[in-house]
């Protein structure tokens, strides 16, 4: 399992924009090929940071959905809305209990 975690942080008057066009748009990023999982985090101490957090069967997967029509009109339409670089980590899952 392969997993990515995106670090969002907005400006604060356009987090109200970016949960509408995640939800409009979560169902579609999760039923993209390869995604297993797809989580949204809130940061308890600034409610102006958000975490992405998706899991793929493999890179290609994650990189196929990159490189599509659906990331490219979601990511247009969120990094407009940025008030700090976003950043990325890719992480292969080792131990889940539940």
């Amino acid at each position: 399992m392969f997993v990515r975690i995106v670090k969002l942080s907005f400006h604060q008057e356009q987090v109200p924009a970016f949960l509408e066009n995640f939800e409009e748009n979560k169902e579609k990023i999760r039923n993209a090929p390869g995604n297993r999982l797809l989580e949204l985090y809130q940061d308890k101490n600034n409610p102006d940071i958000f975490f992405t957090y998706s899991y793929w069967e493999n890179e290609s997967d994650l990189e196929n959905y990159r490189h599509s029509e659906l990331f490219i009109d979601v990511w247009a339409f969120t990094k407009k809305l940025f008030n700090a670089k976003p950043e990325a980590w890719s992480v292969d899952k080792l131990v889940s209990l539940v």
